[in-house]
Protein backbone atom coordinates (compact mmCIF):
# COMPACT_ATOMS: atom_id res chain seq x y z
CA UNK A 1 0.00 0.00 0.00
CA UNK A 2 1.45 3.43 -0.90
CA UNK A 3 2.65 5.52 2.01
CA UNK A 4 0.83 8.67 3.07
CA UNK A 5 3.57 10.73 1.42
CA UNK A 6 3.28 8.86 -1.87
CA UNK A 7 -0.49 9.19 -1.86
CA UNK A 8 -0.20 12.95 -1.48
CA UNK A 9 2.78 13.47 -3.81
CA UNK A 10 2.32 14.97 -7.24
CA UNK A 11 4.32 15.18 -10.42
CA UNK A 12 6.24 18.42 -10.71
CA UNK A 13 9.42 19.85 -12.11
CA UNK A 14 12.44 21.87 -11.12
CA UNK A 15 12.90 25.30 -12.71
CA UNK A 16 15.15 23.73 -15.39
CA UNK A 17 12.41 21.28 -16.35
CA UNK A 18 13.77 18.21 -14.55
CA UNK A 19 10.78 16.06 -13.53
CA UNK A 20 10.46 15.39 -9.80
CA UNK A 21 7.87 14.27 -7.30
CA UNK A 22 6.71 17.08 -5.03
CA UNK A 23 4.65 17.56 -1.90
CA UNK A 24 2.66 20.76 -2.31
CA UNK A 25 2.65 23.38 0.39
CA UNK A 26 -0.85 22.41 1.51
CA UNK A 27 -0.06 18.68 1.33
CA UNK A 28 2.74 19.04 3.89
CA UNK A 29 0.12 20.06 6.44
CA UNK A 30 -2.11 17.18 5.40
CA UNK A 31 0.76 14.68 5.65
CA UNK A 32 1.72 15.90 9.10
CA UNK A 33 -1.88 15.61 10.29
CA UNK A 34 -2.44 12.14 8.82
CA UNK A 35 0.85 10.76 10.18
CA UNK A 36 0.51 12.45 13.56
CA UNK A 37 3.87 14.23 13.31
CA UNK A 38 5.10 17.81 13.10
CA UNK A 39 5.76 19.64 9.85
CA UNK A 40 9.52 19.12 10.13
CA UNK A 41 9.22 15.36 10.44
CA UNK A 42 6.70 15.23 7.59
CA UNK A 43 9.18 17.06 5.37
CA UNK A 44 12.01 14.75 6.40
CA UNK A 45 9.85 11.68 5.66
CA UNK A 46 9.00 13.09 2.24
CA UNK A 47 12.62 13.78 1.35
CA UNK A 48 13.64 10.29 2.46
CA UNK A 49 11.14 8.97 -0.09
CA UNK A 50 12.55 11.21 -2.82
CA UNK A 51 9.64 13.65 -2.66
CA UNK A 52 10.50 17.35 -2.46
CA UNK A 53 8.39 19.68 -0.28
CA UNK A 54 7.37 22.52 -2.57
CA UNK A 55 8.95 25.26 -0.45
CA UNK A 56 12.44 23.82 -1.05
CA UNK A 57 12.27 23.39 -4.84
CA UNK A 58 14.56 26.37 -5.42
CA UNK A 59 17.22 24.76 -3.19
CA UNK A 60 17.64 22.06 -5.85
CA UNK A 61 19.91 20.99 -7.58
CA UNK A 62 22.51 22.72 -5.43
CA UNK A 63 21.07 20.54 -2.67
CA UNK A 64 19.52 17.11 -3.09
CA UNK A 65 16.95 15.22 -1.01
CA UNK A 66 19.56 13.79 1.37
CA UNK A 67 21.18 17.19 1.91
CA UNK A 68 17.87 18.95 2.49
CA UNK A 69 16.84 16.29 5.01
CA UNK A 70 20.17 16.75 6.76
CA UNK A 71 19.53 20.48 7.16
CA UNK A 72 16.11 19.72 8.63
CA UNK A 73 17.76 17.43 11.20
CA UNK A 74 20.49 19.94 12.11
CA UNK A 75 20.50 21.72 15.46
CA UNK A 76 21.75 25.31 15.46
CA UNK A 77 22.47 27.59 18.43
CA UNK A 78 22.41 31.27 17.51
CA UNK A 79 23.34 34.07 19.88
CA UNK A 80 22.33 37.57 18.82
CA UNK A 81 19.19 38.54 16.87
CA UNK A 82 20.10 42.04 15.76
CA UNK A 83 21.88 43.31 12.67
CA UNK A 84 23.60 40.00 11.92
CA UNK A 85 21.36 37.61 13.80
CA UNK A 86 18.12 38.72 12.17
CA UNK A 87 19.08 37.93 8.55
CA UNK A 88 21.00 34.84 9.65
CA UNK A 89 17.93 33.49 11.45
CA UNK A 90 15.75 34.24 8.43
CA UNK A 91 18.25 32.56 6.13
CA UNK A 92 18.40 29.47 8.34
CA UNK A 93 14.61 29.22 8.31
CA UNK A 94 14.31 29.68 4.55
CA UNK A 95 17.07 27.15 3.89
CA UNK A 96 15.24 24.62 6.05
CA UNK A 97 17.41 24.24 9.14
CA UNK A 98 15.06 22.34 11.37
CA UNK A 99 15.98 22.99 15.00
CA UNK A 100 17.21 26.39 16.17
CA UNK A 101 17.89 27.72 19.65
CA UNK A 102 18.38 31.49 19.77
CA UNK A 103 18.82 34.22 22.36
CA UNK A 104 18.97 37.99 22.59
CA UNK A 105 18.26 40.20 25.60
CA UNK A 106 17.63 43.47 23.75
CA UNK A 107 14.63 45.37 22.36
CA UNK A 108 14.44 47.25 19.06
CA UNK A 109 15.18 50.97 19.03
CA UNK A 110 15.24 53.58 16.24
CA UNK A 111 18.99 53.25 15.68
CA UNK A 112 18.38 49.65 14.54
CA UNK A 113 16.22 50.69 11.59
CA UNK A 114 19.16 51.32 9.24
CA UNK A 115 20.15 47.65 9.04
CA UNK A 116 18.28 45.19 11.25
CA UNK A 117 15.88 42.98 9.28
CA UNK A 118 13.44 42.55 12.15
CA UNK A 119 13.46 46.24 13.12
CA UNK A 120 10.38 48.04 11.76
CA UNK A 121 8.18 50.90 12.93
CA UNK A 122 5.88 48.25 14.40
CA UNK A 123 8.60 46.43 16.36
CA UNK A 124 10.23 49.46 18.02
CA UNK A 125 10.29 48.72 21.75
CA UNK A 126 9.55 45.03 21.13
CA UNK A 127 11.94 42.35 22.37
CA UNK A 128 14.10 41.03 19.53
CA UNK A 129 13.39 37.50 20.71
CA UNK A 130 9.62 38.00 20.34
CA UNK A 131 9.96 39.55 16.88
CA UNK A 132 12.25 36.71 15.80
CA UNK A 133 9.78 34.04 16.93
CA UNK A 134 6.91 35.70 15.09
CA UNK A 135 8.98 36.10 11.92
CA UNK A 136 10.10 32.46 11.78
CA UNK A 137 6.53 31.26 12.31
CA UNK A 138 5.57 33.29 9.23
CA UNK A 139 8.55 32.19 7.14
CA UNK A 140 8.75 28.45 7.85
CA UNK A 141 6.51 26.76 10.44
CA UNK A 142 8.48 23.52 10.03
CA UNK A 143 11.35 25.11 11.98
CA UNK A 144 11.34 24.13 15.63
CA UNK A 145 12.54 27.40 17.16
CA UNK A 146 13.31 27.93 20.82
CA UNK A 147 14.05 31.61 21.38
CA UNK A 148 14.67 33.37 24.68
CA UNK A 149 14.94 36.99 25.74
CA UNK A 150 18.22 36.34 27.48
CA UNK A 151 21.65 37.85 27.94
CA UNK A 152 24.04 34.92 27.75
CA UNK A 153 26.55 35.48 30.53
CA UNK A 154 30.22 34.74 29.71
CA UNK A 155 30.22 31.59 31.81
CA UNK A 156 26.96 30.36 30.29
CA UNK A 157 27.96 30.07 26.61
CA UNK A 158 29.05 26.43 26.96
CA UNK A 159 25.65 25.49 28.36
CA UNK A 160 23.84 27.51 25.70
CA UNK A 161 25.77 25.85 22.86
CA UNK A 162 25.64 22.33 24.35
CA UNK A 163 23.86 19.79 22.18
CA UNK A 164 24.03 21.89 19.03
CA UNK A 165 25.62 20.68 15.81
CA UNK A 166 26.77 24.21 14.97
CA UNK A 167 26.97 27.43 17.00
CA UNK A 168 26.66 30.87 15.41
CA UNK A 169 28.01 34.06 16.97
CA UNK A 170 26.00 37.06 15.72
CA UNK A 171 26.87 39.30 18.66
CA UNK A 172 27.44 43.01 18.31
CA UNK A 173 30.83 44.49 19.20
CA UNK A 174 33.67 42.44 20.67
CA UNK A 175 32.99 42.37 24.41
CA UNK A 176 31.37 38.89 24.60
CA UNK A 177 33.06 37.22 21.64
CA UNK A 178 36.03 35.73 23.52
CA UNK A 179 33.59 34.11 25.94
CA UNK A 180 31.51 32.79 23.03
CA UNK A 181 34.61 31.18 21.50
CA UNK A 182 35.57 29.60 24.84
CA UNK A 183 32.02 28.36 25.38
CA UNK A 184 31.79 26.72 21.98
CA UNK A 185 35.15 25.03 22.55
CA UNK A 186 33.98 23.69 25.92
CA UNK A 187 30.76 22.45 24.32
CA UNK A 188 32.77 20.78 21.52
CA UNK A 189 30.80 22.64 18.85
CA UNK A 190 32.16 24.44 15.77
CA UNK A 191 31.48 28.18 15.94
CA UNK A 192 30.75 30.32 12.88
CA UNK A 193 31.38 33.96 13.68
CA UNK A 194 31.23 37.24 11.76
CA UNK A 195 31.51 40.94 12.46
CA UNK A 196 30.94 44.19 10.60
CA UNK A 197 32.54 47.61 10.85
CA UNK A 198 31.61 50.19 8.24
CA UNK A 199 32.29 48.62 4.83
CA UNK A 200 34.42 45.78 6.27
CA UNK A 201 33.30 42.23 7.06
CA UNK A 202 35.21 39.49 8.87
CA UNK A 203 34.01 35.88 9.02
CA UNK A 204 35.55 32.67 10.32
CA UNK A 205 34.77 29.19 11.52
CA UNK A 206 36.39 28.23 14.82
CA UNK A 207 36.68 24.49 15.36
CA UNK A 208 36.84 23.22 18.95
CA UNK A 209 40.33 23.90 20.24
CA UNK A 210 41.19 26.21 17.34
CA UNK A 211 41.91 29.91 17.30
CA UNK A 212 39.34 32.43 16.15
CA UNK A 213 39.06 36.17 15.51
CA UNK A 214 38.55 36.89 19.20
CA UNK A 215 42.07 35.56 19.82
CA UNK A 216 43.36 38.16 17.38
CA UNK A 217 41.23 41.14 18.38
CA UNK A 218 41.18 40.41 22.11
CA UNK A 219 44.57 38.83 22.92
CA UNK A 220 44.09 39.39 26.65
CA UNK A 221 40.74 37.61 26.61
CA UNK A 222 38.59 40.75 26.71
CA UNK A 223 37.88 43.72 24.45
CA UNK A 224 40.41 46.49 25.20
CA UNK A 225 37.99 49.32 24.38
CA UNK A 226 35.38 50.44 21.85
CA UNK A 227 35.18 48.12 18.86
CA UNK A 228 35.62 49.13 15.23
CA UNK A 229 31.87 48.62 14.87
CA UNK A 230 31.31 51.34 17.48
CA UNK A 231 33.65 53.69 15.63
CA UNK A 232 32.64 53.02 12.00
CA UNK A 233 29.04 51.93 12.36
CA UNK A 234 27.22 49.11 10.56
CA UNK A 235 25.97 49.42 7.00
CA UNK A 236 23.32 47.20 5.42
CA UNK A 237 25.48 45.99 2.48
CA UNK A 238 28.16 44.74 4.86
CA UNK A 239 25.57 43.09 7.10
CA UNK A 240 24.13 41.22 4.12
CA UNK A 241 27.55 39.99 3.00
CA UNK A 242 28.41 38.83 6.51
CA UNK A 243 25.12 36.95 6.83
CA UNK A 244 25.69 35.26 3.47
CA UNK A 245 29.14 34.07 4.47
CA UNK A 246 27.85 32.69 7.77
CA UNK A 247 24.93 30.91 6.12
CA UNK A 248 27.05 29.36 3.37
CA UNK A 249 29.57 28.10 5.90
CA UNK A 250 26.81 26.76 8.15
CA UNK A 251 25.39 24.74 5.27
CA UNK A 252 28.85 23.30 4.55
CA UNK A 253 29.29 22.23 8.16
CA UNK A 254 25.78 20.79 8.40
CA UNK A 255 26.46 18.64 5.33
CA UNK A 256 29.67 17.30 6.85
CA UNK A 257 32.01 19.20 4.55
CA UNK A 258 35.24 20.91 5.52
CA UNK A 259 34.87 24.58 6.45
CA UNK A 260 36.14 27.13 3.95
CA UNK A 261 36.56 29.87 6.57
CA UNK A 262 38.32 27.89 9.25
CA UNK A 263 39.80 24.54 10.10
CA UNK A 264 43.32 23.70 11.28
CA UNK A 265 44.72 26.86 9.68
CA UNK A 266 42.04 29.09 11.17
CA UNK A 267 41.75 31.17 8.01
CA UNK A 268 39.53 34.24 8.39
CA UNK A 269 37.85 35.97 5.44
CA UNK A 270 37.99 39.75 5.31
CA UNK A 271 35.78 41.53 2.78
CA UNK A 272 36.24 45.23 2.09
CA UNK A 273 33.22 46.48 0.17
CA UNK A 274 34.75 49.90 -0.35
CA UNK A 275 37.57 48.33 -2.38
CA UNK A 276 35.50 45.29 -3.42
CA UNK A 277 38.20 42.94 -2.15
CA UNK A 278 38.24 39.59 -0.38
CA UNK A 279 41.32 38.37 1.48
CA UNK A 280 42.07 35.51 3.83
CA UNK A 281 44.37 35.61 6.82
CA UNK A 282 45.69 32.87 9.05
CA UNK A 283 44.89 33.19 12.73
CA UNK A 284 47.54 30.68 13.71
CA UNK A 285 50.86 31.54 15.24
Amino acid sequence: MPSTIEQLAQDGSLPDGTPVRILTHRSVRSAAHLMGVGFRQAEIDALEQGVIPERYLRNFKTLDCAAQARLLRSKISLVGLGGLGGPILEGLARLGFGVISAADHDVFEPTNLNRQLLATEETLGVAKACAAKARVEQVNPAVELSVRQLFVEPEAFAEFFAGADIAIDALGGMACRPAAERGAALAGVPLVTASVAGWTVTAATVLPGGQGPASLFCPEGAAPGPSAEDTLGCLTPAINVAAGLVLAETVRLALGRQPELGGPCGRMAVVDLERMSLDRFSLCG
